[in-house]
């Protein structure tokens, strides 16, 4: 029996760096050595672990205890997901290591000043060259909702695709006119790639600050902000092309498109930016494990001793209640 070797911390990839994500299904997955293994009636594909931000998991594919191994040891997130990825069911365990981020955003999701703050942050995003400080939630979305209805007239304007109104069903992919479920794949991987992104920084995806009640409430949020310069555009162009294959031929375009946006890195920014962590060197993506006891007076002591008595009692004097 041969054992496989676990990947050293500093020989991770940031999720900045990697090159997007995978769709499979009706599909074997393996691993060999440091790659999975796909294998399908077409044949049999050998895709690099750690180059990989996430990979989505479809409809009939079967994955082995090896493979799931070696992703979550590579930092690579897994989803599964329904037909053609539009449908979220699980996903896997993160490369984050550190919970500085987490903590982070848990803080300032919790106020309503600050979480405010963010929320009008995103909007301000959206919209380069414009002041809404001033504007409240609800002028906020109703400027974002005719911002994204006129992004679908111009792209119909400008690949002659006739668009009528966003109508899909999340349980019948197929239900969709072929704009509607061109857009339904791409938002759904774009999604992927969000999650993968907020989960690798050690973020926790439930914690939105303008979704909310729902577990992927901040990657709707993280997603928001590219969908009308990338997935929108993109599933106009394929459809103008034609409508056979529009699920993997999507797809395809929007891995394209992300790679040569350097997405990836953006959304890494963004997030930090957002999270207010720009310049903040311990939120810098951590591959070691750290942990530690909270201490209401030093923030935090070491975990993994045997605390005496004595000890306690001297810290006691030391820094009095």
């Amino acid at each position: 029996m041969v054992t496989q070797r676990s990947a050293k911390p500093q020989e991770l990839q940031p999720a900045s760096q990697r090159i997007g994500y995978v769709y499979l299904e009706k599909a074997r997955v393996h691993r060999d050595q440091n790659a999975i293994t796909a294998t399908d009636k077409q044949g049999e594909v050998h895709i690099p672990a750690a180059s990989l931000a996430t990979v989505l998991l479809g409809p009939g594919t079967r994955i082995t205890h090896q493979a799931v191994s070696l992703l979550a040891d590579s930092g690579t997130s897994i989803v599964w997901v329904g037909q053609e990825g539009v449908r979220y069911y699980a996903h896997g365990q993160s490369q984050a290591r550190s919970a500085h981020l987490l903590l982070r955003q848990a803080k300032l999701v919790s106020n309503r000043h600050s979480r405010l703050r963010v929320a009008r942050e995103m909007y301000t995003m959206r919209f380069p060259g414009e002041d809404v400080s001033g504007l409240t939630m609800q002028q906020l979305r109703g400027r974002e909702g005719a911002r994204i209805r006129n992004r679908y007239r111009e792209e119909s304007r400008r690949t002659g695709v006739p668009w009528s109104r966003r109508n899909y069903d999340p349980s019948d992919w197929s239900a969709g006119d072929p704009v509607n479920r061109a857009l339904s794949a791409a938002n759904s991987s774009l999604y992927g790639l969000a999650h993968s992104v907020i989960v690798a920084l050690g973020c926790s995806p439930g914690l939105g600050f303008v979704h909310t009640g729902h577990t992927r409430a901040f990657v709707y949020d993280i997603a928001d902000l590219y969908k009308a310069e990338i997935t929108i555009p993109v599933a106009f162009e394929v459809v103008a092309e034609g409508d056979h294959s529009l699920g993997s031929r999507t797809r395809r375009e929007l891995r394209d498109r992300v790679k040569g946006s350097r997405l990836l890195e953006r959304m890494v920014r963004d997030i930090r930016h957002l999270l207010e962590a720009e310049h903040d060197p311990d939120a810098e993506e951590d591959f070691t494990n750290p942990l530690a006891l909270w201490d209401d007076k030093l923030g935090e002591v070491e975990a993994g001793v045997s605390y005496r008595i004595e000890e306690i009692e001297e810290e006691e004097r030391e820094h009095p209640r």
